[in-house]
């Protein structure tokens, strides 16, 4: 009998070596990094992370990991409450295939996983590596939130792999890491319909904190369900279908590239299939002057776009945070009226403002089917305005700023970085900061790292 996919995928992880990594791949960690650090500052003090961060403050071990928004917390507790933060804008990077993902959301478990095992920065990076190509592989196999499953349910195995990993597990304990995060990590993708709620920027962080968990008490000797995805009640009978098409052979490693240098970061702090069409509106504001002189708007969107951001009537009238940055219609409105989609795009007072929303419930949304067929290789938009004097502006974006084909500079990354944390870092800890991230992969620890996150509260 041939290794079962858990057995393949502990193989994988045992016999990775820093070693075996690009230039590109370690270049790629550090920028991601700096761009979830980014994401973490930008949401301190919001609603959902503060909640997250005060329960986490509840616990503490002999060997605590450090919370961003201040103090110390158990390992998965940490990765739950850091996540939350990096993931709560909806800044954070993003890759699209069968499954989209929002990869870096496995950063916050590596940090707390290296920091409780004593790590060093190779093994961090080398342990980042291995989460993006877990996770986006899955992605690349199978769609599950077409089976009504959230996308993070894939998120337990890539955080549970790359904790074993940190923590020392050998390959039977990596086999049953996966199976004891598999085997209750399963996600509704409830989350993600209708008025959405706090927890869509949650979701994630819990499969990460379940991940985590799942190592830690395997690298003890506990033992889990097997096989976790064959099995006869398995995850291919019951959630995602045939996961054939994950032929480790093609994975990352032995002068083939690692799946991270395939994965996008965000511009705008909106969900990822608005941001080409975020950037043709703002291309075309400066045509159309005043958004009053809007007559109408129609978004040829492909299937994807309209299925997740561009359906449901609550996005036309957003009432949370959440709904405004997955509403089609309102990021391509608030654009087109305030020149920019930042952080007050999504504050209360401007998604539920009367006149904005007019302009919001003159925009169409429509599927395109030659749209569709570009995707996931782009993300196509296309933006029609008709002017109230009679003009048609037409504008189609597919590379985004922040797409890998049309990636941000270095520079633009700091700079991301610079404008989220300036509320809470002095201009001097900021630059130590860069120049930690920078440098990771010659450090032997990464205490001076968090330290230099740590935010007092």
């Amino acid at each position: 009998m041939s290794n079962t996919l858990a057995e393949q995928l502990a193989d994988y992880a045992a016999r990775l070596r820093f070693e075996d990594l690009p230039a590109a791949a370690v270049h790629e960690v550090k920028r991601r990094l700096i761009d979830s650090f980014a994401c973490a500052f930008g949401a301190m003090g919001a609603d959902a992370p503060s909640i997250a961060a005060r329960m986490a403050r509840r616990a503490t071990s002999d060997r605590p990991a450090t919370l961003l928004a201040g103090g110390k917390s158990i390992a998965p507790l940490a990765a739950f409450a850091n996540g939350v933060l990096v993931r709560y804008l909806d800044f954070n990077d993003t890759y699209l295939s069968k499954e989209p993902a929002h990869p870096s959301d496995n950063l916050p478990a590596v940090l707390a996983a290296a920091e409780t095992a004593g790590r060093d920065g190779r093994d961090v990076i080398l342990a980042a590596v291995l989460a993006y190509e877990v996770q986006c592989r899955f992605c690349d196999a199978a769609s599950i939130r077409s089976h009504g499953w959230d996308h993070v349910t894939y998120g337990s195995f890539s955080t549970a792999l790359a904790a074993a990993k940190l923590f020392g597990c050998d390959r039977n304990q990596m086999v049953h890491a996966l199976g004891l995060a598999g085997v209750d990590g399963v996600a509704l993708r409830q989350t993600r319909a209708g008025e959405l709620s706090m927890w869509k920027g949650c979701a994630f962080a819990n499969s990460a904190r379940n991940g985590l968990f799942a190592a830690m008490i395997a690298a003890d000797g506990m033992t889990g369900p097997a096989p976790i995805f064959e099995g006869v009640f398995g995850f291919e009978k019951l959630v995602s279908g045939s996961l054939a098409a994950l032929d480790l052979s093609r994975w990352g490693g032995a002068g083939r590239p690692f799946m991270i240098t395939e994965t996008y970061i965000k511009f705008w702090p909106a969900e990822y299939h608005s941001q080409s069409a975020i950037d043709a509106a703002l291309q075309l504001r400066t045509e159309i002057g005043s958004a009053e002189n809007i007559d109408r708007i129609d978004i040829d969107s492909f299937d994807a776009s309209v299925d997740i951001i561009g359906s449901d009537p609550e996005k036309w009238r957003p009432k949370t945070r959440e709904t405004a940055d997955h509403s089609l219609p309102y990021c391509v409105a608030v654009a087109l009226a305030d020149g920019d989609v930042g952080h007050a795009q999504f504050e209360p007072a401007r998604f539920t403002d009367e006149r904005l929303l007019d302009l919001v419930a003159r925009i169409k949304v429509h599927r395109d089917a030659a749209l569709s067929a570009r995707y996931p290789a782009g993300i196509p938009n296309r933006l029609r305005i008709k002017l109230k004097d009679g003009r048609e502006l037409v504008r189609e974006v597919e590379f985004p700023r922040g797409h890998a084909r049309n990636p941000m500079t270095d520079a633009e990354v700091e700079a991301k970085f610079h404008a989220k944390a300036a509320r809470h870092l002095s201009p001097a800890q900021r630059a130590d900061l860069l120049r930690c991230v920078w440098s990771l992969d010659g450090q032997n620890s990464i205490t001076k790292m968090l330290r230099l996150c740590e935010v007092k509260s």
